[in-house]
């Protein structure tokens, strides 16, 4: 379980076992105290609103400088020519899919190309407080799809991404892998979506 799922979930049992003792032992002498003893509970469900809603608000979101990221991006990779790609292998530029799906304090991401998926194991935001870059990084497992797998075997990797702004429309980064491989990064954002699930979804509303 993740540490934002874990968050979510301790606050909203919390609050919900801590007012239904309220309710059952009936312990509330006066008005007053019974909308007090609510304020648990109103904080534990409030943290899970905040959580997955609330913090990219307009307002609230310029208090918590944290940029939104969410959606489905195009990823051109470009290898580096010291890359060591197998006979056969694509040197690139190579037209990928991206989609990320972040909560306040979760990160997840995954990568889509004809060949192979890459999900992340691993995913962190550093936004310095009143500056306007961030940098996103993840670990991340590589599944090329069977065919491929004779020469491009499952393998692991890391990628730093370098955004600008609470709402980013483009972002440049780098990946490296296992297999001794590296190369830049080019992200456009194409839609605030999620739901596009394989390669040949996300390639149908590029404009390119």
């Amino acid at each position: 379980m993740s540490a934002a799922t874990t968050i979510r979930t301790g606050a909203t049992i919390s609050a919900t076992l801590y007012t239904i003792v309220l309710v059952v032992l009936e312990l509330y002498p006066s008005q007053f105290r019974y909308l007090f003893a609510y304020i648990p509970a109103a904080i534990g469900y409030g943290t899970v609103i905040f959580d997955k809603w609330a913090w990219h608000w307009p307002v609230v979101h310029r208090l918590t400088g944290r940029p939104r990221v969410t959606g489905t991006w195009r990823v051109i990779l470009s290898p580096s020519p010291d890359s060591h790609i197998p006979e056969g292998g694509n040197r690139g530029p190579i037209t990928t899919y991206m989609t990320i799906e972040q909560t306040f304090w979760s990160l997840h991401a995954t990568l889509r190309a004809k060949e192979s998926t890459s999900r992340s194991s691993n995913a962190t935001i550093d936004a310095p407080e009143n500056s306007g870059t961030a940098e996103i990084g993840f670990l991340y497992d590589n599944t090329p799809r069977v065919e491929h797998q004779h020469r491009s075997p499952r393998h692991e990797g890391a990628c730093r991404i370098a955004v600008t702004g609470l709402t980013p429309q483009a972002a440049t980064g780098r990946y490296y892998t296992s297999r001794f491989t590296a190369g830049d990064m080019d992200f456009t954002l194409l839609d605030r979506s999620t739901d596009y699930g394989t390669f040949a979804e996300a390639q149908a509303i590029d404009p390119e």
